[in-house]
């Protein structure tokens, strides 16, 4: 049976997410209807990894496998004519190994989070950015974020609900770069926990804000204590960039 592997972007803003749930609005299902719009059967499709709701992706992968040899072009085409209005785009549509798994396969994960860093409100990056009104110490945040480089039981900026076996989690990425009044923290690692980056993010700005120390934030991690977490950081402003395999 071929296997066919797909990029998609989305806007996660209005979504509850990626994964599909029972009475849930989420990229998932909206995908698996598109395949009913342009007449093909039933299709279950399987996504690299979950994203949260409000969460945005700009190469989020997924797999699914169908009977026949489809025409990539032609189901290109007619998928994202019904996905447009959702703020839905399938960016490419190839067929693939047949063992391909686009979680499992997966040899890197890179988020992004943007942070608008000023007082008056966003307009056209409204539900797109963390809008902070305080000044930020960009100096301190980057070394904040070096932090986080090597592999670190990551227990304190995890979940609650995290179903993952183990909190261990190698960061071999994790910078900031700002452009006027934006903030943009990219982070690699090959899985993450859940929250992990928004939670990591909110700690960063904790120390920008001069509420936490460098110390503190050190302390915090090797505490491996879920409630010495500072809050985490928006959904909104938390980017799935792409995917390695």
């Amino acid at each position: 049976m071929p296997r066919y592997k797909a990029v998609v972007e989305y806007n996660g803003t209005g979504f509850e997410g990626w994964q599909s749930q029972p009475n849930g609005n989420t990229i998932q299902q909206l995908i698996e209807k598109s395949f009913l719009d342009i007449q093909l059967d039933k299709i279950k499709i399987f996504g690299s990894g979950r994203t949260d709701a409000g969460v945005h992706a700009l190469g989020q992968v997924f797999h699914f496998d169908h009977e026949q040899e489809l025409d990539c072009k032609k189901i290109l085409l007619g998928l994202n004519h019904f996905l447009k209005k959702k703020n839905i785009s399938i960016l490419s549509l190839d067929t693939t190994n047949n063992n391909f798994d686009s979680r499992r396969d997966a040899k890197m994960r890179t988020y992004s989070y943007r942070i608008l860093n000023r007082i008056a409100s966003p307009a056209i990056l409204e539900n797109q950015v963390w809008h902070v009104t305080k000044n930020l110490d960009f100096k301190l945040m980057k070394q904040a974020a070096d932090i986080f480089l090597g592999s670190h039981d990551f227990t304190t900026f995890r979940a609650s609900s995290c179903e993952a076996a183990s909190p261990i989690r190698e960061i071999i990425y994790s910078d900031l770069k700002k452009n006027n009044d934006q903030i943009f923290y990219k982070v690699k690692s090959r899985s993450f926990l859940q929250h992990q980056v928004r939670s990591m993010v909110g700690a960063i700005k904790f120390v920008g804000e001069n509420k936490w120390t460098l110390q503190d934030l050190e302390q915090a991690l090797k505490s491996k204590d879920r409630n010495n977490c500072a809050p985490p950081a928006p959904s909104c402003g938390l980017y799935l960039e792409c995917v390695d395999y």
